[in-house]
């Protein structure tokens, strides 16, 4: 079972065991709200809200985030009515049928389900772009129309077991991103304080910079890791089309800006705010994210109370994008990381580094190349070593025919 803090309330996969939720009662975890306790007080000081449960809160950024994301290939986002009436476990409520027998369904067919599956509730409104019944899904970036309680097991069967279309409802294809912000109130306090204040931030910046039709914002249900509000995910297609879903904590309305200008707009990944992505385990995150750091020449340090937390200048890497003067790593699975051409600094000590390693060859090849003279001028070993013999050879010879020629020369005066 997953860890608290990168779980998820609904998980499948063929090679899973079954729902993986948090472990804790929700009564016992800090922040989560008494099974009488109901919603926030209208009439509570919102400057305490905030330091107890919202951005203000003391444990804000104390723990490094990224590796806190369950894996999974295959993320179901079913719109249905709003935060404000959600139960703590929205999917197992008995009142509710529609999550609880979709949630049922694919723990039922989990053997069969190829891909693991996480499926999470989002807002839905009659007459709205995300009403009532309708299913998002992700990497595919499709959706469902009106899925109702009678129709779960076949659409299971037809779309995630067999991975072929759903006929009683016409397939469509999203376009642009999508962002959801965990306002699960009645889970946890954290997420019911901070989520609405970053569903509003995002639609007034959406609305600022005229995105809107570009980029679409929803709250959603418990994602895991409550203590990490705000938690915010976002779908977005890289420069080659494709789309995985990434994972942010502690993001603060400051943040939104830079999501939307950085990410959705240029695809680069703020690691200081990142905690994992589909398609990777959690290990694998980790290796990614201490990769883009060593990448960007970022580093890690220990903040007051010695947990450790990724400085915010390694927070430009692209994924899935080459900039002209930077280079690409491609790293586990699908997920490919890049780098903005080198700063003037590093190139002027790379130039630097160039310069001082051509000296000390040009040297040694100097050094080289009169160690050779001086051994042609000799001629090499076995050049002499072979003239010598010859030498030798025609003295011997010559030594031969003269004595030859001496002995005939005595044998003639003797006759």
């Amino acid at each position: 079972m997953e860890a608290p803090s990168s779980s998820s309330p609904i998980a499948f996969s063929a090679s899973g065991e079954g729902p993986t939720a948090d472990p804790t009662p929700t009564s016992s975890r800090p922040g989560s709200l008494q099974p009488d306790a109901g919603v926030l007080n209208p009439s509570s000081d919102a400057a305490d809200a905030d330091a107890e449960f919202g951005f203000g809160r003391p444990e804000m950024g104390r723990e490094a985030l990224a590796g806190t994301v369950g894996a999974h290939d295959r993320h179901l986002f079913l719109c249905y009515k709003s935060p404000d009436v959600w139960p703590a476990r929205v999917e197992a409520a008995e009142f509710d049928r529609l999550p609880r027998l979709l949630s049922a369904a694919l723990k039922s067919r989990k053997d069969q389900i190829k891909k693991q599956t996480r499926l999470t509730i989002c807002e839905g409104e009659d007459g709205t772009e995300s009403s009532n019944g309708d299913v998002l899904i992700f990497p595919e970036m499709i959706r469902y129309r009106r899925l109702t309680h009678f129709d779960v097991d076949n659409f299971v069967e037809e779309v995630l077991v067999k991975e072929t279309e759903w006929l009683p409802g016409a397939v469509e294809t999203l376009t642009g991103s999508y962002v959801f912000v965990c306002a699960h109130g009645s889970r946890d306090r954290r997420c019911g304080v901070c989520g609405p204040v970053l569903v509003k931030k995002f639609k007034e910046e959406i609305n600022l910079r005229g995105l809107q039709g570009q980029v679409s914002v929803s709250p959603c249900s418990h994602i895991g890791g409550h203590k990490y509000a705000g938690n915010v995910i976002v779908f977005s297609p890289n420069a080659n089309g494709e789309v995985t879903g990434h994972w942010y904590g502690y993001v603060t309305p400051e943040d939104v800006p830079t999501l939307l200008e950085q990410h959705i707009g240029k695809g680069e990944i703020i690691s200081h705010l990142w905690r994992g992505q589909m398609g990777l385990s959690e290990e694998e995150q980790k290796e990614v994210q201490e990769l883009r750091l060593q990448m960007n020449g970022g580093t890690e340090h220990k903040v007051a109370n010695g947990a450790s937390k990724e400085i915010a200048a390694a927070e430009s890497v692209a994924n899935g994008t080459s900039s002209a003067a930077g280079g690409c790593c491609q790293g586990t699975r699908s997920f490919s990381c890049c780098q903005n051409g080198p700063s003037e600094d590093k190139l002027e000590s790379s130039h630097t580094d160039e310069q001082e390693t051509e000296n000390v060859t040009v040297k040694k090849s100097k050094k080289e190349n009169k160690g050779s003279a001086r051994k042609i001028c000799g001629m090499p070993t076995w050049y002499e070593s072979w003239e010598r013999e010859d030498t030798y050879a025609a003295l011997a010879v010559v030594a031969a025919v003269a004595s030859v020629a001496v002995a005939y020369s005595c044998y003639r005066q003797m006759r």
